[in-house]
C-alpha cells in the first residue's frame, strides 16, 4: 500500500512538474507566436479576428532600402564575427586546457568577464574607445565590438569539448614523432571539431541579435536590430512583426544547428 501511494505521489509530482514547465515555456513564447501570427495578418492593427492571411508586411520590409541594408549589414558583421570568436574563444580554451600558469584563474576570470559587464556600460566604453582611434561608426567597429562580447561564448564551448580530452592523447602524438603544431593541426583540432561549428552558430546568432552596443557605435552603419528601434520611434508599424518574425526564425535555426552539433557529438562518444 505503502509501494502504491508513492507510486501514486510520484506521478502527481511529474505531472505537476511538467504542467509547470508547459505554463512557464507557454508565458515565454506565447510573445513570439503573437508576434509571427500578427506578421501575416492582412490588417494594420494586430487584432482579433483576423482581417486575412497576407504577405504585405513582408513585401514591404523586403522593399524597404533602410531594412535591406541593415539586414545585409547584420549578416556582414555576423558572417565576421563568428570565425573571430571562434578563433579567439578556441585559442583561450586551448591556453586554460593545456597550460599551468601563476595566474591562471584571473586570465580566466577576464576572458569571462565581457558578456557579464552592462551593455549600457560596454557601449559607452566602446563609443568612447572606438571614437579615438576612429572606429566609431563603422562595420569594422560593430565587428570589434561583438567579437569581445561573442568570444567567451565560444571559449565555454571549446573549453567543454577539450576537458573530455584525455590528458595522454597530446603526449602520445608527440611521441610517435608529430610537434606540438602538428598535434595541434592533427589531434586537437579535428577533435573540437564540432565544438568549433557549435560555436560558429552560436557566435553568429549572439552578433545578429545584438542590439545596445551596435546602437551605441553603429552611426550610418545600422545592424538590423538598431533600425528596428528607429521604426519604432515613430509610428507603430506592422513591419515590425515581419522583421521580428525573420529575426527570431534566423537565430533559432542558428542556436538549432549548435545544439545538433553539440548532440552530435555526444552521440557520437557514446
Amino acid at each position: 500500500m505503502t509501494k502504491r501511494t508513492g507510486s501514486i505521489g510520484d506521478t502527481l509530482t511529474l505531472l505537476s512538474l511538467r504542467g509547470w514547465a508547459f505554463i512557464v515555456f507557454a508565458f515565454i513564447f506565447a510573445p513570439i507566436v503573437s508576434m509571427a501570427a500578427f506578421s501575416f495578418n492582412a490588417d494594420r492593427f494586430p487584432s482579433l479576428p483576423w482581417a486575412g492571411f497576407s504577405l504585405t508586411w513582408y513585401e514591404q520590409v523586403f522593399a524597404d532600402p533602410m531594412i535591406r541594408r541593415g539586414l545585409v549589414n547584420s549578416l556582414l558583421v555576423a558572417l565576421a564575427v563568428a570565425p573571430l570568436s571562434t578563433a579567439i574563444g578556441f585559442l583561450a580554451a586551448y591556453v586554460d586546457h593545456r597550460f599551468q600558469f601563476v595566474g591562471k584563474r584571473l586570465y580566466m576570470a577576464l576572458a569571462s568577464l565581457p558578456p557579464t559587464v552592462p551593455v549600457v556600460i560596454m557601449g559607452v566604453a566602446m563609443l568612447t574607445f572606438q571614437g579615438r582611434i576612429g572606429l566609431s561608426g563603422t562595420l569594422f567597429g560593430i565587428i570589434a565590438a561583438h567579437v569581445v562580447i561573442s568570444a567567451p561564448f565560444a571559449m565555454v564551448l571549446i573549453r567543454m569539448r577539450l576537458a573530455e580530452l584525455g590528458p595522454d592523447i597530446e603526449a602520445a602524438a608527440w611521441n610517435l614523432g608529430a610537434g606540438p603544431w602538428a598535434t595541434l593541426r592533427e589531434v586537437v583540432i579535428p577533435f573540437c571539431a564540432p565544438a568549433i561549428l557549435a560555436s560558429i552558430f552560436i557566435t553568429a546568432a549572439v552578433s545578429f541579435d545584438e542590439f545596445m552596443i551596435a546602437w551605441f557605435i553603429s552611426g550610418q552603419n545600422e545592424t538590423l536590430p538598431v533600425r528596428v528601434l528607429a521604426l519604432l520611434q515613430g509610428q507603430v508599424s506592422p513591419r515590425i512583426n515581419a522583421i521580428g518574425t525573420l529575426v527570431f526564425t534566423t537565430s533559432m535555426l542558428l542556436v538549432i544547428l549548435a545544439q545538433a552539433l553539440a548532440f552530435r557529438s555526444k552521440a557520437g562518444r557514446r
